[in-house]
């Protein structure tokens, strides 16, 4: 199974948007994908139609009590080929509750092992912070997508970001490698959009995804359906742009 982990400790880079669209899109186009919410919010839930309160076991379940699998936790979603490791607010408390213990990085990756025979992909939407739980995302992936907004900000807190990918590749894990670097919330009209992407092409170089995600109606509008854009406006810019990035991601070398 190749795990790719969707990662920015910056809130509202487009992680969770491209969480979802990139595994619904990787669903329907035939592959068996686990997605994996692993931010306290839910909203990866949310994005799938769920109500993350209304769950009776989640993630933090499987990561945190020794009694219950990660199979017991999944869910289906509406997508053929997509299942849920749904979240909520209960996740906040990983941190706290394996703080103590030994091995306590590699409690989600040890959790994926019991599953990985039965699925193609799984996409892990990370917490927008540098937390026990985004450093359990780490050591049990393959890959890296980094969302990068168009923004002033863009490049504050990459260093950061890139510098634990170092240690953990240098610690836990030394197939952790960085798949790509994602724009989003793109506007092609704006002059600061235009220079933020010159600036992020000149820093990150090949590893930016030829795709960019642009800032759309529709793209917004899909979370508040409970649908990916692949099924709320499957015909809509933002629905083209994450099949071609999902394209992208399946020609990537390994």
């Amino acid at each position: 199974m190749r795990t790719i982990a969707i990662a920015n400790q910056k809130g509202g880079c487009g992680k969770t948007t491209t969480a979802v669209n990139v595994a619904s899109a990787l669903a329907m186009a035939g592959k068996q994908v686990l997605l994996v919410d692993l931010d306290p919010q839910g909203h990866t839930t949310l994005g799938l139609g769920f109500e993350p309160e209304q769950m009776e076991k989640t993630i933090y379940d499987a990561m945190c009590d020794n009694q219950t699998s990660i199979s017991e936790i999944i869910i289906p979603s509406r997508i053929d080929g997509l299942d849920l490791a749904p979240s909520n607010v209960l996740l906040s408390g990983v941190d706290s509750n394996l703080t103590m213990l030994q091995g306590r990085e590699y409690a989600l990756s040890q959790q994926l092992a019991f599953v990985g025979g039965n699925y193609d992909m799984c996409i892990i939407d990370c917490s927008p912070s540098l937390s026990l739980l985004t450093l359990n995302a780490l050591v049990a992936s393959s890959d890296i997508i980094i969302p990068v907004q168009t923004h002033y900000y863009a490049l504050e807190g990459l260093k950061q970001l890139l510098e634990t990918i170092d240690i953990v590749k240098e610690r836990f894990n030394r197939q952790l490698k960085i798949l790509g670097v994602l724009m989003t919330f793109v506007e092609n009209r704006t002059l600061l959009s235009k220079q933020i992407r010159s600036q992020m092409q000149e820093f990150f170089g090949e590893l930016m995804f030829d795709t960019v995600i642009h800032r759309t109606i529709r793209l917004a509008e899909a979370p508040s359906a409970g649908e990916s854009i692949l099924t709320y406006a499957p015909q809509s810019k933002g629905a083209i742009e994450y099949k071609a990035l999902v394209e992208e991601i399946s020609n990537a070398k390994r």
